[in-house]
């Protein structure tokens, strides 16, 4: 394929910046339909965009047969729904993560996929970063000796609107986001750390909610081991406050040390016995654009995007599980 033609479900924020305008800025690949429950946001995202074609419903977007991949970009209970309907469709699909309410659906849309050979992609698009994959290169070429050890630091304050029940938004409504800012933010991390170290074989985990702002949890803490060995120990809360906010991670090795963050793009801090160097990355203005840009290469026989249903699957199968006693 020349261009690389997408059909989009969904104009909520994340398309905003984050994902839209990098369908339509990567060579070979343009933006060419929207739709959404409420036509007027079509329209409207539509005439900012430059899009040539709002539809009033997903059956009339995957009908076209001008569109070669459809991203999913609502929220995570609806993502099986419209990833089964796009891949019946015969078409390629790229969902935003989480990749699904469960396991269990996760592996429905894995299994569709595979039986009718359409390629499913998931948006962990810190895989596709260059600040994640030099951390990678680091520790794929020894640079800090044997891996042991791997810790996860995030805290968070609440956002205004989770103090009151009648602005809370559907990241926190279990029966739309799950259960609420961990299995929104935490899959990232646990997603590169399976990329960078290995595949996490086994994990245990503590959940619990005390702050009481909302009904899912607000503070989660975690142990596991990845598959090679490396032992690893995480803590999450979205309830502290601004001053204690912390976003990091440490892996340690026989020979040194890298700390670096999933969200805040702090300099990556290699400690070695020769001294500490930092390393300053710039944070993209379109953070899906290297991965979309690698799904438009696979597509065009060019390349491949490293983060498929496959290394979703793994991860959302991890963050079950930390709610599984």
């Amino acid at each position: 394929m020349e261009t690389i033609k997408w059909g989009m479900i969904g104009v909520g924020d994340v398309t905003e910046v984050k994902s839209g305008p990098a369908f339509y800025k990567t060579p070979h690949s343009s933006l060419l339909a929207v739709t959404s429950r409420t036509r007027e946001k079509a329209e409207d995202y539509a005439r900012r965009h430059h899009v040539s074609k709002v539809y009033n419903d997903v059956a009339s977007l995957l009908a076209d047969p001008d569109i070669d991949i459809v991203y999913i970009a609502t929220p995570p209970s609806t993502h099986k729904e419209y990833a089964l309907q796009v891949i019946q469709a015969g078409k390629p699909v790229y969902v935003e993560k989480p990749m699904a309410m469960s396991l269990r659906e996760a592996k429905e849309m894995y299994d569709m996929a595979k039986q009718k050979g359409v390629a499913l992609f998931v948006a962990f698009y810190r895989r596709a970063l260059p600040y994640f994959t030099q951390v990678k290169q680091w520790i794929d070429d020894g640079k800090i000796g044997t891996i042991l050890t791997v810790t996860v630091r995030l805290i968070r304050a609440p956002y205004l609107s989770d103090l009151d029940p009648d602005t809370h938004t559907w990241r926190i409504k279990k029966e739309i986001g799950g259960e609420g800012y961990f299995v929104d933010m935490a899959p990232h991390t646990l997603d590169i750390l399976d990329y960078i170290i290995s595949p996490i074989a086994d994990i245990k985990g503590y959940t619990v909610n005390l702050a009481g702002n909302y009904e899912v949890s607000d503070s989660v803490c975690a142990s596991w081991q990845h598959d090679n060995g490396v032992l690893g120990t995480g803590a999450w809360t979205f309830s502290s406050v601004k001053e204690a906010e912390q976003d990091e991670i440490v892996i340690t090795g026989t020979a040194g040390e890298i700390r670096f963050s999933t969200f805040d793009f702090s300099p990556v801090t290699w400690i070695m016995p020769s001294g500490t160097q930092f390393f300053d990355f710039e944070k993209p203005k379109h953070i899906q654009q290297a991965l979309i840009e690698s799904i438009v290469g696979e597509l065009r026989g060019e390349g491949r995007c490293p983060s498929t249903g496959e290394s979703a699957l793994r991860t959302t199968a991890v963050v079950e599980k930390v709610f599984t006693i």
